[in-house]
C-alpha cells in the first residue's frame, strides 16, 4: 500500500475550503474563488495549511466522472492524454463499443460539445483554480522557503495547463499568435472574473503567462532549498520539481520555436531532475508503471484508495494496458500503426513493447507469452505498459501516468540544438541516446536540421507512445493525419491535411461567460479514404 501524506494535522474543513477544485467539478471556472480573509490568515499562520493546498493540485488531476457520471472515459487529466493520442495515427484502437475513445477514434469532435473539448476545459480549468486557490494566498514576494515552494507549485502547474489548452483550442503558436485562445483566469483577476466574465486572450497573451509562470516557479524553487519531498513522504513526483519546471519550459519553447532557449531548458532538465534513463534492459521488459521508476520525472500518482481504482474499469491503464484487467482486455485493445511499427529496427528493444505480426514479443517472459495467448491479444497490441505492480491480469489499477520522463529531454535537446543552426550537434546528441539506450545499431542519417527534425519525431513517436504526446506533435509540426497502412478499421483511415483545426469552447462556457467572444468554426469529420 502507498504511503500518505506528511501534512495529516489539516481539519476536513480546512482542507474542504482550500481544496476547492476537488469540489463542485461542474461549477463554471469564471465562478467565484474562495478568497476570505480568514482561510489567508491561516495560511499566514500554519503553512501547511497551503501544503494542503498544493497536494489538491495534484489531486485535481485524478477524479473520477467528475464531469460525466456515468462515462467510462472520464478519469480526470489522463483521459485527456488518451483522448489527444487516439486522436492521432499511432495509438490504433477498435470501432467496438468498448472503446470508450471512439470519439477520438471517428474524428468527430469538430462540435461544441464533445468528450474532448468538456473534459480538457473542465479539468484544465479545475487545476488552474487549484493553482489560484494557493497562489492567492501567498504574498509573490515572500521569501519564507515552505510558501516560495508552494507558490511554485501553483505557478508550474497552472503553465502547464494553460499550455495544455493553448495548444487544444487554437491553432499552434507560430503564425497565430494574434488568435483569441483562451480566458486568462488568475490569482490577480479572479473576483473580477467571477463579477464580469472573461474574454479569450490571444495566444500570445496565453503564451506570455506561461513562460511568466514558468519563470516564477523556476526561480522559487531554485531559491527555496526545498526539494518537492518536503510535501509528502511518497509520491513525491506527483509534485512538480526544478527539473519538472526546466522540462515544461522546454516544452513550451520548443512549440513557440525559441530552439536555443529549448535545448538549454531540456539540458537543464536532465541535469536538475535526477532522473535518468531506462537502460536498454531496463526498457526491454513491461514497465513504464510507477513515479518511483528512475526515468520519471513527474507523474500522475495513484492510490489503490483513490476512486479511479476502485471502480475498476474506469481509469487509464484499464483502456491502455494489455496484460491487466479491464476494457483493452475485454476487446478495446490498444495498437501500434502497422507502418510505424515495421520501420523499428528488430536490434531496437522497443520492438518488443509491441506484439508482432504472429502475437510475439522478445521482452516478454514465458508466463507473459502465456497470458498473452489465452487472452488473444492481438498483434501489434502494446505491451510496453506493465500492469499493476507486475501482477498479470491485475484487477487493482493502481498504476501512475507519466507525465514527464527523462528520455524526451534528451529528445528535445537533439531536435531544438538541430534547428537551433547546430545541425550536426543535435544528431550527435540524437545517435548517442537511441545507441546508449535503446538500439546500439542506430545511425541518424539526416544531413540538415529539417533532417535530424524528422528523425527525432520518429523517435518521439515510438519511445513516447501511449503517453499523451501524439496528437500535439502533429499540430506543433504542422503534419496532418494519415492514418493509411497503420491496421485502422476501414470507417476511419483518414487523410487529412495540415493544419489541424483546434477545439471549440464547450457550449456550456459560451453560455455561461458573456465576456467570451466568438467561438472556433465547427467542422465536420473527415471522410474516410482508401487504405494501403
Amino acid at each position: 500500500m502507498k504511503r500518505q501524506l506528511k501534512y495529516i494535522s489539516v481539519s476536513a474543513a480546512v482542507a474542504s475550503m482550500l481544496l476547492v477544485s476537488c469540489n463542485d467539478l461542474d461549477t463554471q471556472p469564471m465562478n467565484r474563488y474562495v478568497t476570505s480573509d480568514e482561510k489567508a490568515e491561516a495560511i499566514a499562520k500554519k503553512p501547511d495549511l497551503a501544503a494542503a493546498g498544493v497536494v489538491g493540485i495534484s489531486a485535481s488531476y485524478n477524479q473520477s466522472m467528475a464531469v460525466y457520471s456515468s462515462a467510462h472515459c472520464d478519469f480526470g487529466w489522463p483521459s485527456v492524454l488518451m483522448f489527444m493520442d487516439c486522436i492521432g495515427p499511432d495509438l490504433v484502437s477498435y470501432n467496438i463499443g468498448y472503446n470508450w475513445f471512439s470519439g477520438a477514434g471517428d474524428y468527430s469532435f469538430g462540435t461544441n460539445n464533445n468528450y474532448l473539448n468538456n473534459l480538457s476545459w473542465y479539468y484544465g480549468y479545475k487545476i488552474i483554480r487549484a493553482a489560484n486557490d494557493v497562489l492567492m494566498n501567498i504574498d509573490p514576494e515572500t521569501t519564507d522557503p515552505e510558501l516560495q515552494l508552494f507558490a511554485a507549485q501553483g505557478y508550474a502547474n497552472r503553465a502547464y495547463i494553460y499550455f495544455n489548452l493553448a495548444q487544444l483550442f487554437q491553432y499552434t503558436y507560430k503564425g497565430s499568435e494574434n488568435l483569441p485562445c483562451v480566458p486568462l483566469i488568475t490569482d490577480e483577476n479572479s473576483d473580477a472574473v467571477a463579477a464580469e466574465g472573461c474574454p479569450r486572450a490571444t495566444v500570445q497573451e496565453v503564451y506570455d503567462q506561461v513562460l511568466s509562470d514558468l519563470d516564477k516557479a523556476i526561480k522559487n524553487l531554485s531559491e527555496c532549498g526545498y526539494g518537492v519531498d518536503h510535501i509528502a513522504d511518497a509520491g513525491i513526483k506527483r509534485f512538480i520539481s526544478l527539473g519538472a519546471a526546466y522540462g515544461i519550459r522546454a516544452r513550451v519553447n520548443l512549440v513557440m520555436n525559441n530552439w536555443q532557449a529549448a535545448a538549454d531548458d531540456a539540458a537543464k532538465a536532465i541535469s536538475t531532475s535526477g532522473a535518468t534513463p531506462f537502460s536498454i534492459a531496463e526498457a526491454s521488459q513491461p514497465s513504464f508503471s510507477s513515479t518511483d521508476e528512475h526515468n520519471w520525472i513527474w507523474g500522475v500518482y495513484i492510490q489503490e484508495v483513490d476512486r479511479t481504482v476502485t471502480t475498476g474499469i474506469c481509469n487509464w491503464i484499464s483502456h491502455m494496458g494489455s496484460l491487466n484487467y479491464g476494457y483493452a482486455q475485454a476487446g478495446a485493445w490498444r495498437r501500434i500503426n502497422i507502418a510505424l511499427y515495421d520501420h523499428i529496427p528488430d536490434s531496437d528493444c522497443r520492438k518488443g513493447w509491441f506484439l508482432d505480426e504472429n502475437c510475439q514479443s522478445n521482452n516478454l517472459n514465458a508466463n507473459q507469452m502465456a497470458y498473452v495467448e489465452k487472452y488473444g491479444i492481438p498483434a501489434y497490441a502494446q505491451v510496453k505498459f506493465a500492469p499493476y505492480q507486475n501482477v498479470l491480469g491485475n484487477s487493482t489499477n493502481a498504476n501512475d501516468i507519466p507525465l514527464m520522463r527523462v528520455e524526451e529531454m534528451y529528445l528535445i535537446q537533439a531536435e531544438a540544438t538541430a534547428m537551433a543552426g547546430n545541425a550536426a550537434g543535435g544528431k550527435e546528441i540524437l545517435e548517442n541516446f537511441v545507441k546508449t539506450y535503446r538500439n546500439p545499431s542506430y545511425t541518424c542519417t539526416a544531413t540538415d536540421a529539417a533532417g535530424v527534425q524528422e528523425a527525432v519525431w520518429f523517435q518521439r513517436r515510438v519511445e513516447l507512445f501511449g503517453e499523451g504526446f501524439c496528437y500535439f506533435d502533429l499540430l506543433r509540426l504542422n503534419k496532418g493525419l494519415d492514418r493509411r497502412g497503420g491496421g485502422w478499421d476501414t470507417a476511419w483511415v483518414y487523410d487529412v491535411p495540415a493544419p489541424l483545426k483546434p477545439l471549440l469552447v464547450p457550449n456550456n462556457e459560451m453560455e455561461a461567460n458573456t465576456a467570451m467572444g466568438a467561438n472556433n468554426e465547427t467542422w465536420s469529420k473527415p471522410n474516410a479514404v482508401d487504405d494501403f
